[in-house]
């Protein structure tokens, strides 16, 4: 396939820009009732939570009290790993959750990359490709399912006879489904079943024990959403287009703020730290013109970024929510 050089958009009128944060631990409820509160008055469109077997907080019971302390933004995971949880289950959670909270959960859900927490956990490590079919047949589960329908599978990695689940979420015909990663493969899954496709630019070769950066690089954010979008076939213009940025450096000097993460990933550029959709750096004016450029040149509307870098994005959200 050939990949254009600037993929367009799925529509002439861009989706509306919101953002997210991926909030992380707290030593009580009241600390993590006042995080859930702060994240919905500055304005975030959603409050994420991720899923590894660290010392963060397990999503669904951390969203449960988020729900409840708050009443406006939307909350979800951001992603949880399909390998932890039966799709049985977890259509049950999500559904729970998402009644709880009337109507706010977003599903996000990916293959898992991080070995050494299997191998603490006791859980079988298998192969990418394994990992990325069984989370297949986990979507097709968790969709049915979600819709209120009777669910039958016989799969090779899961088998569901007959089975409703109970009670119904209140989003109909179900709470929407962000499927997140960097690969081909994963990327192509999420392009024929998501509703929201998450871009990480990230790779972890060797079960996460490294972290390559090079899916950074403009032309190979190009190249992933081209891949999507070619994949995504008529269903394309519904797609949501999602972005984790790692890092927000409030800065009056965006080239040497660039060096200086050049220096640690000396596969980029200065040029690719500038214009990749995961990396914000500048004034909040340069800020805001680059998540612009970004939704000019790839569709990416959605921007969620890790909870260190809230207070730093806090004004660019000011400016772009809803816009």
């Amino acid at each position: 396939m050939t990949v254009p050089q600037h993929p367009a958009p799925s529509t002439q009128n861009p989706r509306p820009f919101r953002f997210g944060v991926n909030l992380r631990a707290a030593d009580s409820r009241a600390e993590w009732v006042e995080k859930a509160k702060h994240v919905e008055d500055l304005g975030f469109s959603t409050l994420l939570v991720p899923d590894h077997l660290a010392e963060l907080l397990p999503p669904l019971p951390a969203l449960v009290a988020a729900a409840g302390a708050t009443s406006t933004v939307r909350i979800g995971t951001f992603v949880l790993n399909n390998d932890f949880r039966h799709p049985v289950l977890l259509a049950r959670d999500a559904a729970t959750l998402d009644l709880l909270s009337d109507g706010r959960f977003e599903l996000g859900i990916g293959a898992g990359h991080m070995q050494s927490e299997y191998t603490e956990a006791g859980i079988p490590f298998d192969p990418a490709p394994i990992r990325f079919e069984r989370l297949g047949e986990s979507i097709r589960i968790l969709k049915s399912l979600l819709a209120g329908e009777e669910t039958t599978l016989d799969g090779r990695h899961y088998r569901v006879t007959g089975h409703r689940i109970y009670p119904l979420p209140a989003q109909q015909p179900r709470p929407p489904i962000l499927i997140g990663g960097n690969g081909k493969r994963l990327l192509a899954l999420a392009a024929r079943e998501a509703d929201v496709v998450g871009f990480t630019g990230l790779a972890f070769p060797k079960g996460a024990t490294e972290v390559d950066v090079s899916g950074f690089r403009p032309e190979r954010v190009d190249e992933r959403v081209a891949w999507v979008r070619s994949e995504a076939g008529e269903r394309c213009a519904d797609l949501e287009l999602n972005a984790l940025v790692q890092r927000v450096v409030v800065t009056d000097d965006r080239r040497q703020a660039a060096e200086e993460l050049v220096a640690r990933w000396p596969d980029l550029t200065v040029e690719d730290v500038l214009r990749t959709p995961y990396l914000l750096i500048g004034t909040v004016d340069e800020m805001v013109e680059s998540l612009l450029e970004c939704r000019r040149r790839w569709g990416i509307s959605y921007v969620v970024v890790h909870e260190w870098s809230l207070d730093a994005i806090v004004p660019v959200v000011a400016r772009l929510a809803g816009t």
